[in-house]
């Protein structure tokens, strides 16, 4: 039987991510994944999957990677992007189904959000346009249009603000627009329509509104609680402008300023199914509740099962790492050696990747937190994000402030800066015999980058030589 040869982008984002490992279930595909950075999707699907290295930008590209091609996932969209969003969505939609309709592509299939035009937000409504232009020449593509709310799964944005929230807060004053009513789905059953969308036989274009029961953001965080054995009290207050729900939820949960922005002005208008044709056209699929779908997401997390995160890939410099893992443009070095004589090489790179996350920063962890903290003050990650499983880092992993940028297993891990600074920074380990060999990079930008560097040299000299030695103490108890 000839494979169904599939094209997935965006596969190495949130949903992307976890679609192809669905997929690959199936020996009845054949899978291609287009993607800007190919170091960051794994080993193992980079031995076993074509993978064409590029964006929707390049004509040249996507022609290349649509070859041959019956279905393609589209799976792109800006919320970390900058102000030109909306224009750069155009110009990739249009450059996607043009180039899919030039290679014979029988099928796209795109997930975008719930909503209608009137009261969308500005990205929601950016999405809505995606959704019309892959949709706009209906006599030479199908277009497949799923259209989803908050997604709730383990790593998605939207579910770690509630998560968040809910732990953190017993009681809440919330903005009225908690009031707001949406359909909450789970990302498991998001991804069976999609898997389901390739082989539906529809020849028509289709709008596919998907959810599971109508619920506001404070219900959700209530439920959520009580899924977590929680209760919560959440008060509605007038006084809260969508800016400082934004600044709110910048200090409390994982999300930087711009996506919290993006996320609070969609929460203000309400995204609910506005078709049937889910029930109609899937009508195998029941999605799971809300609760249920918590718990999974719980679950997951509990288990460190966590297969992507809401930051794994995204537009602009939010969470990308191409081109970044070559520290050699830096100027100012601090490099610390720790001799770990016996010790297997492999035991003292397992511990290096065991940093951060809910272990910390060790015995000057305040400092590293005091550090967070003010980089959070001024719209940048803080320590929030975490990490997303522990004992394993991938290339393109979040690790609190830092952005995993290259690993060579038991030589070298890279980590790239992303707290706000006066410059651009690394921190490189890497072994070298018997010797861990921690480095600094930093390449200042003017005046204040050097004065930035100088200023905090004090606390370095303790962090640093501390995180050294911590890293080879727990190499030694952990064998």
């Amino acid at each position: 039987m000839e494979k169904t040869k599939i094209l997935i982008t965006g596969a190495t984002g949130y949903i992307g991510r976890r679609l192809k490992n669905r997929l690959l279930a199936h020996q009845e595909y054949q899978l291609r994944l287009f993607v800007r950075n190919k170091r960051k999707v794994g080993e193992s699907s980079r031995q076993s999957i074509e993978i064409v290295e590029g964006d929707t930008f390049s004509k040249e590209k996507l022609a290349q990677a649509l070859v041959g091609i019956d279905v393609a996932f589209y799976l792109i969209h800006s919320m970390g992007a900058d102000k030109d969003f909306k224009s750069l969505d155009r110009i990739s939609a249009e450059n996607f189904r043009d180039a899919c309709i030039d290679a014979g592509v029988k099928k796209i299939i795109y997930l975008g959000g719930l909503g209608v035009k009137e009261t969308a937000s500005k990205h929601l409504l950016s999405r809505i346009e995606t959704g019309e232009i892959l949709s706009a020449r209906p006599g030479d593509i199908t277009t497949i249009w799923i259209r989803a709310g908050v997604i709730i799964g383990s790593g998605s944005a939207s579910f770690e603000i509630i998560r968040n929230l809910t732990q953190k807060l017993p009681v809440m004053l919330t903005p009225i627009w908690v009031n707001t009513k949406t359909q909450p789905i789970a990302v498991d059953d998001v991804l069976s329509y999609l898997e389901e969308s390739i082989s539906l036989e529809n020849t028509e274009n289709s709008v596919v509104d998907i959810g599971a029961e109508i619920m506001s953001f404070r219900e959700m965080m209530v439920a959520a609680g009580h899924a977590m054995g929680l209760k919560r009290f959440i008060i509605p207050v007038p006084v809260l402008s969508p800016k400082l729900s934004s600044y709110w939820l910048v200090l409390i949960t994982t999300v930087p300023f711009k996506v919290a922005g993006s996320l609070v002005e969609g929460l203000k208008s309400e995204t609910v199914q506005q078709n049937d044709n889910a029930a109609l056209l899937f009508p195998t699929i029941k999605p799971m509740s809300f609760v249920h779908a918590v718990e999974r997401a719980i679950d997951e997390i509990e288990k460190d099962q966590v297969v992507s995160r809401w930051c794994d890939s995204s537009a602009g410099e939010v969470c990308d790492i191409i081109y970044q893992d070559d520290p050699s443009s830096a100027i100012i070095r601090d490099r610390r050696i720790v001799e770990f004589d016996e010790l297997a090489p492999e035991m003292v790179f397992r511990s290096a990747l065991a940093i951060g996350g809910e272990r910390g920063w060790y015995k000057y962890n305040v400092l590293w937190r005091l550090r967070g903290a003010m980089d959070k003050m001024v719209g940048g990650y803080g320590l929030n994000r975490g990490r997303r499983v522990k004992g394993e880092l991938r290339i393109g992993d979040s690790l609190d402030f830092w952005k995993v940028a290259d690993i060579k297993p038991n030589k070298r891990l890279l980590l790239l800066a992303q707290m706000k600074l006066p410059g651009k920074a690394w921190l490189e380990f890497s072994i070298e015999g018997n010797r861990l060999i921690q480095t600094a990079h930093y390449y200042p930008h003017g005046l204040w980058g050097r004065l930035y560097w100088y200023a905090t040299n004090p606390f370095h000299n303790l962090v640093f030589q501390d995180l050294a030695e911590k890293i080879v103490k727990q190499a030694r108890q952990a064998g």
